[in-house]
Parts: C-alpha cells; structure tokens; sequence
C-alpha cells in the first residue's frame, strides 16, 4: 500500500530532483523511494561482514584503481 510523504527541501534540490528523475524517466517518488530501499541493503550487506572488512567499506569511494594501478603496485610490494 502507498501512502503520501511530503518532503520539505530547497527549492533548487526540487529542480534538480525533478530534471534527474526526468533524465532517468522516473518520478521523484520512485528515485526517493530507490534511496531509501538502498539505505536498507546496505546496511544488510554491511551488517554480515567482519570488522576489518566493515572498516574498509567505501575506502576507494570516489577514487580511481585500474589493473595497471594494481600491478605496479604488486611488483613493488614483491620486488
């Protein structure tokens, strides 16, 4: 069952909401309610992993690591 949330944001959040949810071919709606399904999966997956791993999660976030990277990486750590 659906029922209504209204939301109170900055009017330019609103706009680019709506054009992101456009580009998308989606609502607003549907893209609010995508986020917050994901708030829960994550915090699923997050929950079954061991503590060193946990601390790990999202450490490349926003970074860039090619197989490149990581062979020269490897070759100077064993070599």
């Amino acid at each position: 069952m659906n029922a209504k949330l209204t939301l109170r944001m900055d009017e330019r959040l609103i706009r680019k909401a709506k054009a992101e949810a456009r580009r998308r071919g989606k609502s607003v709606s549907q893209m609010a309610a995508e986020f917050f399904q994901s708030l829960d999966r994550r915090k699923a997956i997050n929950a079954d992993l061991p503590p060193i791993t946990k601390s790990l999660v999202g450490a490349l976030r926003g970074r860039r690591a090619s197989k490149r990277d990581y062979k020269r990486y490897l070759k100077e750590k064993y070599l």
